[in-house]
């Protein structure tokens, strides 16, 4: 379980400088990131350092990042708002 200092630090983190981006991320950190695998919370945390053109290609799936971790939680992410 993650510290209050550090869900408070990736809150932060969270709030990008697009909107798009916004209503995804917040949502995920709050509502699925305390559920999810610790590999997969530390991919996340990966993608918060990512720059939000490359974030925002990613989960408009108009390309893929190179890097499988990124891909895999981008996923995670987007299943949690396209379900089957």
């Amino acid at each position: 379980m993650r510290s209050l200092e550090e869900m408070n630090q990736l809150r932060w983190q969270s709030r990008r400088g697009m909107l798009e981006l916004d209503l995804l991320l917040g949502p995920f950190l709050e509502e699925a990131f305390p559920h999810i695998e610790e590999a997969d919370q530390e991919r996340f945390i990966k993608l918060l350092k990512c720059e939000d053109q490359d974030i925002f290609g990613w989960v408009m799936e108009r390309e893929e990042a190179q890097d499988p971790d990124l891909n895999r939680i981008v996923r995670i992410i987007l299943d949690r708002v396209q379900p089957d």
